[in-house]
């Protein structure tokens, strides 16, 4: 039997992915200069869950994603490299 990660190619965490998506998500806020309230009001959410979503600890749908993007004039691009 083949050992796991033979290959070499060691699996990206998840919190690594969130804490990217993260990162974005707060960049492409101030960007467009808002708040995280007035981002949330446009997303139809609390304050709270923009704020969890910008730090890393709240894992949105992808569809929730692609809301609170649009409420900022954006797009959600999704790169597999």
């Amino acid at each position: 039997m083949r050992k796991r990660y033979e290959d070499g190619i060691v699996p990206q965490s998840s919190t690594e992915a969130r804490q990217e998506a993260a990162r974005q998500l707060k960049e492409a806020r101030l960007a467009v200069n808002l708040t995280q309230q007035v981002l949330a009001d446009r997303s139809g959410t609390q304050k709270s869950n923009i704020s969890r979503m910008e730090s890393g600890k709240y894992n949105p749908t992808l569809d929730f994603l692609v809301k609170v993007a649009e409420s900022m004039g954006k797009r959600v691009v999704i790169r597999i490299e």
